[in-house]
């Protein structure tokens, strides 16, 4: 998967699980959860669907990875 595909993916979740988020003007280096104000379940959701989506584990240890676009494509793409 392409690092634009990742990004993709990433912003198709985050609709699925927070359909009134705005991801339009949402920045690579943002931590997500603050731009587009993910409470911890909307955030565990997120995790759960990217493991679903692309098979890979992400342990909880990981998840401070996945907090900010960039971060989150860059460790999807060494899984």
């Amino acid at each position: 998967m392409t690092p634009s595909e990742t990004r993709q993916l990433i912003l198709e979740l985050i609709g699925q699980i927070a359909p009134e988020a705005d991801t339009s003007g949402l920045r690579d280096d943002q931590d997500i959860r603050e731009a587009l104000d993910l409470d911890s379940i909307d955030f565990s959701n997120l995790v759960i669907a990217l493991h679903e989506r692309t098979g890979r584990d992400i342990p909880e240890a990981d998840s401070h990875h996945l907090y900010r676009l960039r971060d989150a494509i860059a460790y999807l793409a060494h899984g």
